[in-house]
């Protein structure tokens, strides 16, 4: 029999630059290859695997809720999506919430969202949505287009319309483009990404929030990878001072499973009527489950020692000779390493037993927020004998 490898290469499209591991399994932040070799996974899926790989809580939740009901269409009620509901908006003070199946999905329900709010109360013309250069917000044809990165605008002309970009931190260039009419929304991540952990400035993020009060834009803070205790708060935004009109979650919410959500303020949470919107598999049962397990994991004394990790783990990262540009909030952390590619380092600590990502330039690091001080030495450990 081939090797899953010349299996994958011949099989699946390709689309994605995998790196020269195989991982068959994985407990907490341990990941095992087919030879059985231990792997401390700083990566987490890309952020979704907040509790790490198979945590056996989440575990049972999940299989419970198997053994019970896999799926039902949306055109019915069930317990897991309607208690996930219910606990989300009670704890981010939302009104209502859509379920979708990813961040990208979630992102295209925000804009739609958006869109039709505009329309109910000012008529055509007012659909334009204002989004940051170095962003990154999915990788649909709208959420694409919303993405501020050149590298990603080619291949798929033509894009969709309505979306100006505009550099972090340029308030100026925001409100002469809303004082021009026609901007519906602002969407921004708190923390880019993609674009290399970059975090907003805080006056600039406030100055965003109050054009949008005056001028009647809404806001969607794009949380798919900041939320839910990545960066040491629930929300992003409650280091920042701000509830966003829109907000949209991903990733840690499933805890390893697809589900994606659109948080909605009582301005706008009942824009979208009967048939407006839609999606086969968001709310599903199982994935539910997962993420009612999730959010009654993490309570103020998680979010508390995810936040007092991640400062501990930015600290001694730059201390490290070699090592500079560290950034970030909570466990959602980058820095760049002198006479290394990003991409090099990462190839070269997967040799050595550490998984890790990449962010344009820099190393990027979204470890399991039930990562434990130990792991984080032990990584640490490896991160210095490369450098």
């Amino acid at each position: 029999m081939k090797s899953i490898k010349d299996i994958d290469k011949k099989y699946i499209m390709n689309t994605y630059n995998r790196y020269d591991l195989e991982i068959v399994e994985g407990m907490g932040v341990n990941a095992y290859d087919v030879e059985g070799k231990e792997y401390i996974d700083l990566s987490a899926g890309i952020g979704v695997n907040s509790l790490g790989f198979c945590e056996m809580g989440w575990v049972a939740s999940v299989t419970a809720q198997l053994c019970k009901l896999n799926h039902v269409s949306n055109l019915f009620y069930s317990q897991p999506d309607a208690l996930l509901a219910k606990s989300l908006c009670e704890r981010t003070g939302y009104e209502k919430v859509f379920f979708a199946n990813s961040g990208a999905e979630a992102n295209e329900g925000a804009i739609k969202l958006a869109r039709k709010y505009s329309f109910d109360k000012y008529g055509e013309g007012r659909a334009k949505i204002i989004t940051l250069v170095n962003s990154f917000h999915g990788r649909t044809m709208a959420t694409l287009t919303a993405t501020g990165q050149d590298v990603f605008h080619n291949y798929f002309f033509p894009f969709v319309e309505g979306f100006d970009y505009v550099e972090a931190g340029n308030l100026k260039a925001i409100e002469d483009l809303v004082a021009k009419g026609g901007v519906c929304a602002i969407m921004m991540e708190l923390v880019q990404g993609e674009g290399g952990v970059i975090p907003l400035d805080k006056d600039f993020v406030n100055g965003v929030r109050k054009i949008c009060v005056e001028n009647d834009v809404l806001l969607i803070v794009d949380e798919v990878q900041t939320g839910v205790g990545r960066t040491g708060k629930f929300l992003a935004q409650e280091h920042f001072g701000i509830k966003a009109d829109i907000t949209t979650l991903a990733k840690g919410l499933g805890g390893g499973l697809p589900i994606g959500a659109v948080l909605a303020a009582a301005k706008c949470s009942d824009t979208l009527g009967f048939g407006m919107h839609g999606t086969t598999f968001g709310g599903n049962p199982i994935v539910c489950a997962g993420a009612n397990y999730v959010l009654a994991r993490i309570d103020e004394d998680f979010l508390y020692e995810a936040k007092q990790k991640g400062e501990y783990l930015q600290e001694k990262l730059a201390e490290i000779d070699g090592i500079e540009q560290v950034s970030g909030l909570g466990l959602m952390i980058g820095f760049k390493v002198k006479d290394y590619t990003s991409s090099d380092f990462v190839k070269e600590g997967i040799k050595r037993g550490l998984i890790m990502l990449t962010a344009k330039q820099k190393v990027r690091l979204l470890p399991p927020l039930t990562i434990t001080y130990n792991e984080i030495d032990k990584a640490l450990t490896i991160i210095k004998s490369m450098v």
